[in-house]
């Protein structure tokens, strides 16, 4: 079971509100003048308050501004698989930024504010479609109108080639250790370029596609070891989280050093 954490900040912002907000209007000047009619009551002291009050004071702030800037600013994730390698590694913790698609409401995911809509090349976060309590991260190919034709593991968009640059075998590390001999190239995804893995002998899945009005078609940047788009479809706008930008951790725990330092402080590209 996913814990949803977005939607205990809004009841926890709510319910210590709502607390703060009662106790003020309704029973704070109550206790005061009790408190003052009391017989040996020290008029310099503010009279006690109930301990679920001073709680609520005390978090209602901290789960107001977590809320705003998890929900409107940016949002941290960690990478629990090797699907983007090698440009997004097992262990990084990344931020995303969450206006860049527009303003949404936390929980619902309505937008609110129209900003932009991802480009090719972006690395995006967005929910599953086939479980929206699970969010993916993965890279857009495609954009509304697109035409995508992935045969023997090379992409073309719009009957256009995504050239590839071999640069040489793959050597992983930590958690990534298993994809040591993969192919590492650089592809030039029409003017966007970014490093991919390919597996060699691993089955070739040839895919054709036109991307709808309001979707996107994305991939994993490690071709063979992605479950994306070649398989379950396109996401759809209103799953859409935010744009990965930065790298500001990296905690494998398989690797020869819990923490890669020369990870933490990188743009994502």
């Amino acid at each position: 079971m996913n814990f949803d954490f977005p939607a205990f900040l809004v009841l926890a912002t709510l319910a210590t509100g709502l607390i703060w907000l009662l106790d003020h209007l309704f029973f704070a000047s109550k206790r005061k003048v009790g408190f003052e009619g009391a017989s040996g009551a020290d008029e310099s002291h503010e009279p006690h308050e109930p301990y679920i009050v001073e709680l609520s004071k005390s978090f209602f702030p901290i789960v107001l501004v977590v809320l705003l800037i998890r929900s409107f600013v940016a949002e941290p994730f960690r990478i629990p698989s090797g699907s983007m390698m090698p440009t997004l590694l097992v262990g990084d913790f990344i931020l995303v930024n969450k206006f860049a698609y527009g303003i949404r409401l936390p929980v619902l995911n309505k937008k609110v504010i129209e900003i932009g809509d991802p480009e090719r090349g972006d690395i995006i976060v967005f929910r599953y479609p086939e479980d929206t309590a699970i969010d993916y991260i993965k890279r857009v190919v495609g954009t509304p109108g697109d035409h995508i034709l992935y045969r023997n593991k090379m992409l073309y968009v719009n009957g256009k080639l995504a050239e590839q640059v071999d640069i040489g075998r793959y050597i992983g590390t930590g958690g990534g250790a298993r994809m040591t001999g993969a192919y590492h190239r650089q592809e030039n995804l029409l003017g966007i370029e970014h490093d991919i893995l390919v597996m060699g002998e691993r089955p070739i899945y040839d895919f054709e596609f036109t991307v709808p009005e309001g979707e996107y078609f994305v991939m994993g940047d490690n071709r063979d070891n992605s479950r994306d788009s070649r398989f379950w479809g396109t996401v759809k706008d209103n799953l859409l989280v935010g744009k990965a930008f930065f790298v500001w951790m990296n905690w494998d725990g398989e690797g020869d050093t819990l923490i890669s330092w020369d990870r933490i402080g990188g743009s994502i590209k």
